[in-house]
């Protein structure tokens, strides 16, 4: 989907989603010292007359897909609200603390730190430079809390094993077993992701095989293809790209084979350059948007985590794009056991 048609519809989203996203709030860090800024601090924190959003990310905001999402999202809401929005992609982990400062010394009122993997940039957060600046994070599976920061969290095994039961679900209609995994560095999280995914498809398809391949780079396409090509020649008949700007060139190759595939954030149902099978959702723009609407009223709290919960919040969540017979029935059934505590997705992923 090209940049002009994922605005409009995104201004379409925008509202009613944050009205949506108000709901079901989890304040996990229970610090009383990091009550919500004084009225005029917010959005305007340094006081020059202006609002400046300042974005790090250390993927590819021009992927079609997980780190765009984080942008594309805040983008229609800056406008809105005549911000500006100044983004830096593509950082090394290592350099996420100097890129932070440099921000900082541009004056802008918020710093958006995309990924967990960006965790180190915070270390400029308590600095005379920052000051005047305020802090979100995209936590994914958590940052350790201070005061000095705002974050949202999403749970993996949540997300992940759903992703695998709803693959399952179409493994199960085409009576195949063996499906692949497709993902940057071996990482925590992205070992248990693959962890998760596993797991929910033999919640469906107990003989199920999954070949795993880690390329060392979320945005290296050639990696990424070299590897479906080798589980492609070991018959996996679906295979999940697992974040990054590879994932559309996976998916690609995948269409041409007639090998089912899943994305790794956002909605690609109704794409019509390349198909997608399922989209499992966890955009961190969704996120990002509800601490925007929080920004935007001055009661964007500091040391605070809201945890995200599939089933219950309106992301995460699962949609099968051609669902047939009772597929979704079956998933949005799952999501909702979940969210109400009737189904441990822990114990069935990790045996806790």
């Amino acid at each position: 989907m090209n940049n002009s048609a994922r605005a409009a519809a995104l201004a379409i989203f925008v509202a009613p989603a944050l009205l949506l996203a108000a709901c079901g709030t989890n304040d996990t860090s229970g610090n009383s010292s990091t009550a919500t800024a004084k009225k005029g601090q917010q959005p305007d924190v340094n006081g020059d007359g202006k609002v400046v959003i300042g974005v790090l990310s250390n993927g590819d905001t021009h992927d079609n897909g997980y780190f765009q999402s984080f942008v594309d999202e805040a983008n229609v809401i800056a406008r809105a609200n005549g911000w500006e929005m100044r983004t830096i992609d593509k950082i090394n982990v290592a350099d996420g603390a100097n890129q932070a400062r440099n921000l900082c010394r541009q004056r802008v009122d918020l710093i958006a730190v995309g990924a967990q993997e960006l965790k180190d940039a915070l270390a400029a957060a308590p600095e005379p430079v920052c000051a005047n600046t305020q802090w979100y994070v995209n936590g994914g599976g958590g940052v350790e809390q201070t005061k000095w920061f705002s974050q949202s969290v999403d749970k993996v095994n949540q997300t992940l094993y759903t992703a695998g039961y709803a693959a399952g679900l179409l493994m199960e209609a085409k009576d195949v077993t063996k499906a692949g995994y497709i993902t940057g560095p071996e990482l925590d999280f992205s070992i248990q992701a693959a962890k998760a995914f596993e797991a929910g498809i033999k919640a469906v398809v107990p003989k199920a095989e999954l070949l795993k391949a880690y390329t060392g780079d979320f945005e290296d396409s050639a990696k990424a293809k070299e590897a479906y090509t080798a589980q492609k020649a070991k018959g996996v008949k679906l295979v999940y790209p697992y974040l990054g700007g590879a994932t559309d060139a996976v998916t690609q190759e995948a269409n041409k084979d007639g090998v089912m595939t899943l994305t790794p954030g956002t909605d690609r149902c109704q794409d019509t350059t390349i198909k997608y099978d399922i989209s499992v959702i966890f955009n961190p723009g969704s996120f990002f948007a509800a601490a925007l609407q929080d920004f935007q009223k001055g009661q964007l709290k500091m040391g605070v985590t809201r945890e995200w919960i599939i089933g219950k919040d309106p992301v995460p969540t699962l949609k099968i794009c051609k669902p047939e017979g009772d597929q979704q029935t079956k998933v949005n059934q799952l999501m909702k056991d979940i969210g109400d505590g009737k189904f441990d997705v822990d114990a069935a992923v990790d045996g806790k």
